[in-house]
């Protein structure tokens, strides 16, 4: 029904604004595409103005005439071919090195994958590995490939102190997201599978990433946080959780009656559910007393993953109880006095 009608509540003029708004994207990926094969062409055609001689369908003469006016004119233009070494061989080495490295890093991440950890810490480094394998692919494939197609990476390497200081001064987040990553799993700050709150948001650590941690809720959603945003952090399942609900029982119970039934009835609530209370639920004592009613204070050691679902059987059983006790649960009421004439 819902859907329904939030399919109905859309106006026809909102419809337009959707269908201009794909329009938009795709024109913007038609943009991309076509800046490619443009940037293509001209590099072709760049190459074979300079380098005659790689026209195809022209004869050796005419090759030979045109390469021989150029050299007269601009001189040797014919080295700048030289600078990639572009023929069918190296093109399929190019081919079988991407082969190779996504069969690789297929590999190891499937291996990762299937690894058991027993650990929390072991399962935190195994997903930051797992997402360290795509960059260092992509890494060592791309220099790779350079070196196949011709690239003197002696030049490169040799400008790696530039390359750092440009990184350190535009990519400054990027590196304080690696870095507090690597921090974050070595210090064990928090692990996979733990229950945290982190930027406002409470979750269990699903991965920890070369740069970003997911926490996902108990409905289901993710939030995505850069490493070097994750201050302030609040690890719940450090220590035993205690989850508290409180009940109201009428005025005209005989508390120290109750008291003493309820010590022998909580422990039998974790015989019940061993898997939610870690140790017998406690009674308090009396909390308040309220307007209606005294308010009894119940208490429970629980994993922080059950912190919300052991009050609601605490309070589901203690309804019971009072029920087979004949203990009476106050609620508010109204009196109405009608006057007499």
């Amino acid at each position: 029904m819902n859907e329904e009608q939030n399919t109905q509540q859309i106006t026809p003029e909102e419809q337009p604004k959707e269908k201009k708004t794909s329009a938009v994207k795709r024109r913007l990926s038609t943009v991309k595409i076509g800046t490619v094969i443009r940037w293509a062409v001209i590099l072709v055609i760049f190459l074979l103005i300079t380098n005659p001689g790689l026209i195809p369908f022209l004869p050796q003469s005419v090759r030979e005439s045109v390469s021989g006016t150029w050299q007269r004119i601009f001189g040797d233009v014919s080295k700048i071919a030289d600078t990639f070494v572009l023929n069918w061989a190296t093109v399929f080495q190019v081919i079988a090195i991407i082969l190779m490295m996504l069969l690789v890093t297929s590999l190891l991440r499937f291996i990762i994958q299937h690894i058991h950890a027993k650990k929390p810490k072991t399962k935190s480094f195994l997903t930051l590995l797992h997402s360290a394998l795509s960059y260092l692919a992509v890494i060592i494939g791309f220099f790779w490939c350079l070196s196949t197609l011709g690239v003197n990476l002696t030049t490169i390497l040799a400008s790696v102190g530039v390359l750092a200081l440009i990184i350190g001064f535009g990519a400054q987040s990027l590196v304080e997201d690696l870095v507090t990553g690597l921090f974050l799993v070595f210090e064990d700050e928090f692990n996979v599978g733990d229950i945290i709150e982190a930027d406002g948001f409470r979750g269990t650590v699903e991965s920890i990433g070369i740069r970003v941690t997911c926490l996902r809720d108990l409905g289901g959603n993710v939030k995505i946080i850069n490493n070097s945003d994750m201050r302030n952090i609040l690890n719940r399942s450090s220590r035993t959780s205690w989850a508290t609900t409180t009940v109201s029982v009428a005025y005209g119970t005989k508390i120290d009656e109750l008291e003493a039934k309820l010590a022998a009835f909580l422990p039998e609530i974790r015989k019940q559910y061993p898997e939610i209370f870690l140790k017998d639920p406690k009674y308090a004592g009396v909390q308040e007393l309220a307007d209606s009613g005294i308010v009894l204070k119940f208490g429970a050691a629980v994993d922080e993953k059950n912190i919300y679902a052991a009050p609601r059987i605490l309070n589901r059983e203690l309804l019971l109880f009072f029920d087979r006790t004949g203990v009476q649960i106050p609620f508010p009421q109204v009196v109405v006095h009608r006057s007499e004439d």
